[in-house]
């Protein structure tokens, strides 16, 4: 399982990317091979700004439909335009490609309270 070092992760398997006083967001290794096949995303919160936790758009795989949530407090600045015709790219790279939204960070010290890699890995059992 892909885990990257550099990234922070939350509880319910989204990764967050700082870049200065914004950020990339996305959806784990671990949940898109849970999820597996992804066919749709739906993220219709650009421009907003959002709470950390709050959801921001749904994920559609094969098997199920899943809610997507802030993994801390920001406005969505952009919503990957890729994933628009070809959602599977999750699947194929999660942490490049494959990211959600881009944000910017509303409070910073919100970051303090996402996990580790390490502390991901121990969550998911890696």
């Amino acid at each position: 399982m892909n885990v990257p070092e550099t990234l922070k992760y939350t509880k319910d398997h989204e990764w967050i990317r700082i870049e200065g006083n914004e950020a990339y967001v996305g959806i784990t290794d671990f949940a898109q091979s849970e999820l597996s096949d992804i066919v749709f995303l739906e993220i219709e919160t650009e421009g907003e700004e959002l709470e950390k936790e709050a959801i921001y758009g749904t994920i559609e795989a094969v098997k199920t439909v899943s809610d997507m949530f802030m993994p801390v407090s920001g406005t969505v600045l952009e919503v990957n335009p890729v994933l628009q015709d070809s959602p599977e790219i999750v699947n194929k790279d999660p942490y490049g490609e494959g990211w959600m939204i881009k944000i910017s960070v509303k409070n910073p010290s919100e970051l303090d309270d996402l996990l580790t890699a390490d502390q991901y890995k121990e969550l998911i059992g890696s």
